[in-house]
């Protein structure tokens, strides 16, 4: 018994540190490298430039940089890249450990505005290094406020193909995740001084457990544009919206359809990959990318863009499934050239002829080749077009594969499809069923639930046929990650080829799987709930009212949500099509003893600036003193104010405020971005009802150094994951317990900023214990 967990032991250190001399993210212990199978495979198929196959080989035993994003769409991200350069990285170019200089972190040479960077910083060198621990912990507190997104280099490229604007209806297939999906809305939200788009994002997952993975990385953005769907991909239903007082289809600008694959582009972070890898996994999943993307083309509006992209380098996976699905179009998609899109990122073209091998070995070029007792796994869509005009006309070589030697990525793959007219088996969009009677919709009051589409688009029977049979019932990687939706997707999609029909699966058998959600209730122009909100914060004229939900149909409205018009459009004529997971940003919190001060509903930091430009009273405005002081102190009293805030301050009655900081162009020493909090304005005293690692950002923006204290970190990670939970239940903290962060002992104020409450610990956040 001794010697094994002597030996136990044993192994546990030796894992332990490798993950250490890993990049962060890595957390494998040794696994050979090695899949003689796979090197023989991609030799053969002449993928890799010749005499490069060794240093692809070598790429990708290595570990796989960490990369980091600052989000775009927020004013914040000059500022936060200004705090990276000229703080954090000029202290790692001076540092030395163990007499090796570390390099600082890389600017990704192809992404716009140095908004993404890399380096191959060890966990172990960040364990030897206070400096480097202050690093490390910036980003995972602006990570967990939505400020920086951890996301591989190569996962980044498809939202910057689509091209995005602020008006674009963007739909995401296979969205989870999540990290692309945040990159779509950010770019939605280009403009910070709009807070409603007139475009939004549709993301769509299978997983029921995936698509709150989902949920979560939208909601750190806290964008009312976003909606979070749970639908196989491959019959993802064809929505309706109001158009001009009359019913119409709803065709997507843009498209992402960034499918489930092998994964083998993966390997330098999924090192699982190496043992679980075969040919079979392509043979499996070509079928069921190839009907995402069909049905992902039919929703794409004429002189729309659809990226299709894949982390595996298989070209059964890659290019063939581009060449049948252009071959199917008959001209309506064409391949655009993104050459030069991206200038300075590193891609070899698409290929124009492959080979497919079986996993016993068996190589065929040519689909008449095939024995017919393959014929159940090996289609001919998986083969290069024979005819040699028909493959010229295609550009199969304006897709774009990355290699992972040629800028230390991972494997990819990316195609940009344009649609020049509709699908040829849809030339006819699909009749609309008869509108709901206006006695049915006047009982549902703010929610009338359109009835679904009547028929959606018919494939031609080959286009069902020649991938129906390869679906994923091997396990193979989705995006690396095991699918645990597996019974799901399946009996959704053995709905969709019935008839040869892609259609939404009946509502009865979307209800079997996952949680059921609550409903989204809109509220009416004339509901009770605005008559205090719209007297106490004055809201404008134009303030949308019809854009507000709440998640019950009895009882006390908690929480009130917020989403786009062009959202509310689509919800309100798709309940019954639709498995929505998560819609809208909270604006609005009820506080139990609100009532007695003219309010029972507090503003929510989540979406202060969404409802921000459309108060016009309970406006404080602060200077970067006054934001130091109430983020730093739990509960200080007005007198700690600067004047003019002070000032303010004392003409509003007890209630929820709007704190704002509004930049002075002609000193640069202070944040050049306007700044937003919420708080409380109590008898004598004043509140920031503020996240913590919220606090954390805006304090670093201020030139305030903080770091979290290592004692009790353990406490709060398990804090935060019972917070999840309880967000996921909608059972969410009231305004004190959300306002009063623990920030005693979890700031280092190094700059002489050091201040201190005076003032007892108020729990309740509306009624006042100084005197």
């Amino acid at each position: 018994m001794g010697k094994r967990s002597r030996q136990r032991q044993k192994n546990q250190t030796a894992g332990r540190d490798n993950r250490d001399n890993a990049v962060w993210g890595a957390g494998y212990a040794d696994i050979v490298k090695e899949n003689k199978l796979f090197e023989h495979y991609y030799k053969e198929q002449g993928l890799v430039p010749e005499g490069e196959f060794e240093q692809f080989m070598e790429a990708m035993r290595e570990p796989l940089p960490a990369t980091i994003r600052i989000t775009g769409y927020k004013s914040h991200a000059k500022e936060i890249l200004h705090c990276l350069k000229e703080k954090y990285f000029k202290d790692i170019q001076e540092l030395e450990i163990d007499g090796q200089k570390i390099e600082a972190p890389q600017a990704l040479s192809w992404y716009p505005d140095e908004q993404a960077w890399h380096t191959n910083i060890s966990r172990k060198i960040i364990r030897k290094s206070p400096l480097l621990e202050k690093f490390h912990q910036f980003l995972v507190s602006e990570t967990e406020s939505g400020n920086i997104s951890r996301q591989e280099a190569v996962s980044m490229i498809p939202p910057l193909l689509l091209k995005i604007e602020p008006s674009h209806k963007i739909l995401d297939m296979c969205a989870a995740p999540g990290s692309k999906t945040a990159q779509l809305i950010e770019m939605l939200h280009a403009d910070m001084d709009v807070p409603f788009p007139e475009g939004f994002v549709i993301a769509n997952d299978v997983d029921n457990k995936r698509c709150y993975l989902l949920v979560h990385q939208a909601k750190r953005l806290n964008s009312p544009c976003i909606m979070v769907v749970n639908h196989d991909a491959s019959c993802i239903p064809m929505l309706q919206i109001d158009s001009d007082g009359k019913k119409d289809i709803l065709f997507y600008d843009r498209i992402l359809c960034d499918v489930p694959c092998s994964g083998d582009g993966t390997m330098r972070k999924n090192i699982d990959v190496w043992k679980k890898w075969t040919t079979s996994n392509s043979l499996h999943l070509h079928g069921l990318q190839l009907r995402i993307a069909v049905r992902g083309v039919e929703q794409l509006a004429v002189g729309g863009r659809m990226v299709y992209s894949t982390c595996s380098l298989n070209p059964i996976e890659d290019e063939a499934v581009i060449a049948a699905l252009l071959e199917k179009s008959e001209g309506a998609l064409e391949l655009a050239d993104s050459s030069a899109d991206l200038p300075g990122l590193k891609w070899m073209p698409g290929v124009t002829s492959w080979k497919l091998m079986t996993k016993e070995g068996q190589w065929y070029s040519d689909w008449s080749k095939v024995p017919s007792s393959r014929h159940t796994q090996i289609r001919p869509t998986m083969f290069p077009p024979k005819d040699p005009e028909k493959l010229a006309s295609m550009h199969l070589e304006r897709c774009m594969r990355i290699l992972p030697h040629h800028q230390n990525t991972g494997g990819f793959f990316v195609a940009v499809l344009v649609k020049k007219a509709p699908m040829p088996w849809n030339k006819r969009y699909p009749k609309l069923r008869k509108e709901m009677s206006s006695s049915s919709a006047a009982q549902t009051r703010g929610t009338p639930a359109a009835s679904p589409l009547a028929d959606a688009p018919h494939l031609p029977k080959s286009a069902v046929e020649e991938g129906e049979r390869g679906g994923p019932e091997e396990k193979v990687n989705w995006e690396a990650e095991k699918d645990t939706a597996k019974g799901s997707s399946l009996a959704q999609e053995a709905t969709s080829k019935q008839d040869g029909v892609c259609g939404p699966p009946p509502s009865k058998k979307m209800r079997l799987f996952g949680y059921k959600e609550d409903p989204f209730v809109f509220l009416t122009e004339d509901d009770p709930v605005f008559t205090t909100i719209q007297s106490f914060y004055d809201l404008s004229s134009d303030f949308p009212k019809l854009n507000i939900l709440t998640r019950t149909h009895e009882g006390k409205k908690r929480h009130l949500y917020m989403v786009s018009k062009e959202l509310r459009n689509v919800l309100l004529n798709n309940s019954e099509s639709m498995k929505v997971i998560n819609t809208g940003v909270k604006v609005w919190s009820r506080n139990s003893d609100g009532e007695e001060f003219g309010c029972a509903f507090r503003l929510a930091q989540e979406g202060i600036y969404t409802v921000q430009p459309y108060i016009r009273s309970r406006i404080i405005q602060v200077s970067v003193e006054d934001i130091k002081v109430l983020l730093t102190q739990e509960n200080p009293f007005l007198s700690k104010l600067e004047y003019d805030a002070h000032s303010q301050a004392k003409k509003l009655g007890m209630g929820s405020i709007v704190l704002k900081y509004i930049p002075n162009p002609n000193n640069s020493t202070e944040p050049q971005c306007p700044i937003q909090l919420c708080g409380w304005r109590g008898k004598t005293s004043i509140r920031a009802f503020v996240p913590r690692n919220e606090r954390f950002h805006y304090l670093r923006m201020l030139g305030v150094e903080v770091f979290r204290d290592k004692q009790g970190v353990g406490q709060k990670r398990k804090e935060a994951e019972t917070e999840g939970k309880d967000k996921e239940d909608e059972v969410e903290k009231d305004a004190a317990e959300e306002g009063s962060a623990e920030i005693e002992g979890d700031l280092d104020l190094e700059q002489g900023d050091e201040i201190t409450s005076s003032e007892p610990k108020d729990s309740s956040g509306t009624q006042e214990t100084s005197s």
